[in-house]
């Protein structure tokens, strides 16, 4: 699985996977360098171009990437590893049911052919969470709003730690909310 698909792919924006995917690249470092990676060693110095999404590569981001999987993956794991990252990128991007089932199943031949842990454990991940899956593909509805209230929530928290009131907490926390809503 040497072959990077095609720019023109659709993918979603975020990076999924990528602790696994840097806790190959790694692994990859110590086997074939016998430390742990450098600045002038293409896969660690690349690092990021590794974490971002095909549809987001310039052509000369594309020559740096094949660079890297031409000079620093002998194994071709380190290229497997972002084969199968786009995959799930692939997956989470589609419109329908069936278009998501066929991504998976592609993903998981992939995952097979690669025979990596990581790899399987992302995939297991995913079928894992697949009826979850499902309701994103289907709703487009995700929790992200929920997590960043809970966030803002948090840092309010942390900077009002001298209220003694918690009527004048309760009012900073809706204040601050509906100043975002706002804005």
């Amino acid at each position: 699985m040497t072959s990077t698909p095609s720019p023109t792919e659709p993918a979603s924006s975020s990076a999924p996977s990528s602790p696994g995917y840097a806790n190959r690249r790694r692994a990859l470092a110590r086997t074939h360098r016998g430390r742990r990676g450098r600045k002038d060693d293409p896969a660690w110095a690349h690092r990021m171009l590794l974490l971002r999404g095909a549809d987001t590569l310039t052509p000369r981001a594309w020559e740096r990437l094949e660079t890297v999987f031409r000079t620093d993956d002998p194994t071709d794991e380190l290229s497997a590893a972002w084969g199968i990252k786009e995959q799930l990128r692939r997956l989470l991007a589609t419109d329908t049911l069936a278009q998501a089932w066929e991504e998976r199943m592609r993903m998981g031949y992939f995952v097979q052919i690669a025979n990596m842990p990581e790899a399987t454990k992302l995939y297991d991940t995913v079928v894992t969470w697949w009826d979850a899956i499902e309701v994103l593909i289907v709703t487009g509805a995700t929790t992200a709003r929920v997590e960043a209230a809970n966030t803002g929530i948090k840092n309010i928290k942390r900077t009002g730690r001298g209220f003694r009131n918690a009527e004048n907490y309760r009012m900073r926390i809706l204040l601050t909310s509906a100043t975002r809503t706002v804005a």
